[in-house]
């Protein structure tokens, strides 16, 4: 585009040349003949003048256009070199944001990272905060249970070995007071009046807390304590009762003596009472509702003294 430019300007430059030649050529043939001069200027002027006219119109838009042409390639220029340093700003901005994305991914990672660390860190936390707490209890269950254990021994020493009077001290027996005893064992006949039995359940937890369990009468010595001991047409609760169509003690053996209970099939729910009929001058076992309320035997071993 430029060198197309430079010769148009160079062709109009030579124009102009030729065009300033062959006007003194034509002054210097009119001069030649002064007669005719006036004449000649006359006609010829009105030409000359337009032509330069139009040689200095063609000048002006010459160097206005190439005024044009200069700033317009100035401006290209600048703009050119706007671009570039965008262009290199853009690339530069590129590798930036290549890295950051980078540097992002890598913090992704690490914060997983950290995520599942301090979950697992919480869990550990949970766990030794659950163990300490275990400790804590097991801790005070040992306690209470060498208290309780110190205060049954107590207990046991004063049921056992009441103390008399300063003097004499303490005397020891076998059993504790109001108990009957019977060779390595001792039986206690609770008899409460009605508003104060207990189901089959509630009489079976009464003897637990005594330390001992409802009594579980397997010969007939242990039935011969009892028949001597039970009021006259008194229900005692005894350690029997139907679970799963069989009569089984609390033990989880069966019952051997069917003969013992009155003849019928064990129903669940069913437990059984042991009964001295004054009238007909005989001792039998019972089936009734275990939600029943009656009167029980508890039993455990004796004190060896």
């Amino acid at each position: 585009m430029n060198r197309n430019l430079q010769e148009e300007i160079e062709e109009i430059e030579e124009a102009e040349d030729d065009y300033v030649n062959s006007q003194s050529w034509t002054v210097e043939k009119v001069a030649a003949r002064p007669d005719q001069r006036v004449g000649w200027f006359t006609q010829t002027f009105p030409p000359i003048a337009v032509c330069w006219l139009i040689l200095l119109v063609i000048m002006g838009l010459r160097i206005y256009f190439a005024s044009l042409w200069r700033e317009s390639e100035s401006e290209l220029m600048a703009a050119n070199r706007n671009l570039k340093n965008l262009n290199d700003k853009l690339c530069v901005l590129e590798n930036q944001i290549t890295n950051l994305t980078t540097v992002n991914q890598e913090l992704e990672k690490q914060s997983q990272k950290l995520e599942t660390q301090t979950h697992e860190l919480e869990t550990r936390n949970q766990e030794l905060e659950t163990e300490r707490n275990l400790k804590g209890q097991i801790q005070n269950m040992e306690t209470t249970w060498n208290k309780v254990n110190v205060s049954r021994a107590q207990w046991s020493i004063d049921e056992y070995c009441p103390k008399e009077n300063k003097v004499s001290g303490r005397l020891c027996k076998a059993c504790q007071e109001g108990w009957v005893l019977n060779k390595s064992s001792c039986y206690l006949f609770y008899d409460a009046d009605p508003p104060d039995q207990k189901t089959w359940d509630e009489a079976r937890e009464d003897c637990r807390g005594r330390n001992s369990d409802f009594i579980i009468i397997d010969n007939k010595d242990e039935q011969y304590v009892i028949q001597s001991n039970s009021w006259h047409d008194y229900e005692y609760w005894i350690g029997l009762r139907a679970e799963g169509g069989r009569w089984k003690w609390i033990d989880g053996s069966d019952l051997n003596e069917s003969d013992w209970i009155q003849d019928q099939p064990p129903t669940d729910g069913q437990c059984a009472v042991s009964v001295q009929d004054n009238r007909l001058k005989q001792y039998e076992w019972i089936s009734v509702s275990c939600a029943e309320r009656y009167r029980w035997i508890c039993k455990k071993k004796s004190l060896s003294v």
